[in-house]
């Protein structure tokens, strides 16, 4: 790091320190302020917060290093933008009528308090344990990385990266609510995407050219069935990513996570209305095709350097092969000029910085509105406010406890926490799938969805919790007892497709022996209960423009696919 690239970082700070002092100088009286932004967010916050939100320690450590181990096979997840039409086109109409601030509030609106509080505990727990934690852990080994210090003032340079990191994120968190999180997204928006796109043209100019890359990459066979690291869809035996489960999983994770999640809903809920929400999750489309290209290429092209140089990547002392999740870390060491390295720098802090600052929003969210408002409904609203601040202090303090946890045992954990999303996905998928698009499924039938998906994915963490790590037995290896074939050597994917049909099942069956709420109080909330003036509301909120555009995107997709298949 050179004087030009402080001063680029010193500058992107003054900027991000400007919009910080004028949202807290807005108005914020009162819980919807604090934590939609006071409703009033346009299409283009929407979008830029729903795509920075979304760009953390995942895409910059571990998507450009699936690109470097493994290729295309990650890519599944990370073109789907076409999925967040689904929440702008199905679910916002719904979210908007239901005039909630979190997603478990839909959830008792639409089944019962006890399904409010299922989801409210499973989201904040996983929110600290895995997104939380993974984020500060990863954003740690990153600058770690980028800046090339072991130590600072005799302290591991990794603690002061990762607790700076957390401290600096939650300071504006904590006192300008959403507002801090979408206009923040503003800035650091347009300076990722930039960052992320010279790494890419400098790369493939260090490789020369998109062909070279592909003439290297295609050349590695990652399975014994021919399958190359330019394959997208693989043969349906490849013990990690069959086409079929690749595509089955990567729809239920994506659904979750896109339609369902408070950390990502929580944006579409800060519009002005429903017109520019649904606009927002176009513009979020749009961007989400991107980091493919700006992270899992640059990912590839780095393994392809490697080959090509012989000694790209470091090397693991103890085994003497490339470390892979240094891929993109490695990139910006090497390739970036002066002030073009502080430039990537301001990319990277951007990228973790808004995805933690939405994670500490939505779990303060979650705790004051779902637990504290709920059993204490006339508290004052500028005391909802405080406790809010509150509730993301507490995070912010487990979030730093954990870290050592993280580090300890950080290469298994992380392996482990994979799989988190994939069982937690179908259960709440369930639940609100069958909630919106069938007026039938009775509050006990969605309680019992939300529980036996918990149930399930709890069982197959302890499996692979006991089997691959006390046992050290080879996941897919065969010839155990039927828990083990069922919840641990059962490939991932199709573990969790066979779990959403599961859990769609017990709704359907619970519900079709139980009572299910009068129409009148879930009108508006499910698809055949609209009122005619709500219908018209929604007609009026679209024109010609958006279904174009959602074409478009649907059309990109498609040419991926056909492209990489």
């Amino acid at each position: 790091m050179q004087t030009l690239d402080w001063i680029v970082i010193a500058l992107f700070c003054l900027a991000l320190i400007g919009i910080i002092v004028w949202v807290m100088r807005q108005k914020q009286g009162n819980a919807e302020d604090y934590f939609l932004g006071g409703k009033d967010a346009t299409w283009i916050a929407i979008g830029a917060s729903i795509f920075a939100s979304n760009i953390g320690s995942e895409h910059l450590i571990g998507l450009a290093g699936s690109g470097a181990s493994s290729g295309m096979a990650m890519a599944h997840w990370e073109i789907q933008g076409w999925m967040i039409l689904l929440l702008g086109w199905v679910f916002v109409p719904f979210y908007t009528r239901s005039m909630v601030i979190t997603m478990p509030e839909f959830l008792e609106r639409r089944y019962n308090g006890a399904s409010r509080t299922i989801l409210s505990v499973i989201s904040l727990i996983s929110y600290v344990l895995t997104k939380v934690a993974v984020t500060v852990y990863a954003g740690g080994l990153v600058f770690q990385q980028v800046f090339g210090i072991d130590t600072l003032w005799g302290i591991d340079f990794f603690w002061i990266a990762a607790v700076g990191l957390v401290v600096i994120t939650a300071l504006y968190t904590i006192f300008g609510g959403m507002k801090s999180v979408l206009y923040t997204s503003v800035l650091q928006t347009p300076i990722l995407l930039l960052g992320s796109l010279i790494i890419l043209v400098l790369g493939l100019k260090e490789l020369g050219g998109w062909d070279e890359m592909m003439r290297i990459c295609s050349a590695v066979e990652v399975n014994e069935y021919g399958d190359t690291m330019t394959n997208l869809i693989r043969s349906n035996s490849d013990n990690q990513y069959p086409w079929l489960g690749a595509l089955i999983g990567s729809a239920v994770i994506g659904f979750w996570y896109w339609c369902t999640d408070q950390f990502i809903v929580q944006r579409v809920l800060s519009g002005k209305n429903e017109k520019e929400s649904r606009r927002g999750t176009i513009f979020g489309a749009y961007l989400k095709l991107l980091p493919v290209f700006l992270f899992l290429i640059p990912g590839m092209i780095a393994f392809a350097l490697h080959q090509k140089m012989g000694s790209f990547l470091p090397l693991d002392p103890t085994t003497g092969n490339a470390i892979t999740d240094a891929a993109f870390p490695t990139l910006v060491a090497k390739l970036l000029p002066a002030g073009v390295k502080g430039l990537i720098v301001c990319g990277i802090l951007a990228a973790l910085m808004s995805s933690l600052a939405s994670l500490f929003n939505s779990s303060a969210a979650l705790f004051t509105i779902d637990f504290y408002q709920r059993f204490r409904p006339k508290t004052d609203p500028k005391k909802v406010v405080k406790i809010g601040q509150a509730a993301t202090i507490v995070i912010v303090v487990l979030g730093i406890l954990w870290i050592p946890v993280m580090r300890s045992v950080g290469d298994v954990l992380y392996l482990y926490l994979q799989d988190v999303q994939s069982v937690l996905a179908p259960g709440i998928a369930a639940a609100f799938l069958m909630g919106i698009c069938w007026k039938r499924a009775t509050p006990l039938g969605g309680m019992w969805g939300l529980i036996s998906g918990l149930a399930i994915g709890l069982i197959r963490l302890g499996a692979k919790v006991y089997y691959g790590g006390i046992c050290g037995l080879e996941q897919g290896a065969g010839g155990g007892s039927l828990m083990q074939t069922l919840f641990y050597d059962y490939n991932w994917l199709f573990f969790c497709g066979w779990m959403l049909v599961f859990c769609l099942a017990v709704v359907i069956l619970v519900s079709l022996f139980t009572t299910p709420k009068p129409e009148a109080e879930i009108q508006g909330l499910v698809f055949g209960t609209s009122t005619p003036e709500q219908r018209a509301a929604t007609r009026a909120s679209w024109n010609k423009w958006d279904v174009i555009h959602s074409i478009i995107i649907l059309g990109i997709t498609a040419a991926f696919y056909y492209y990489f298949w």
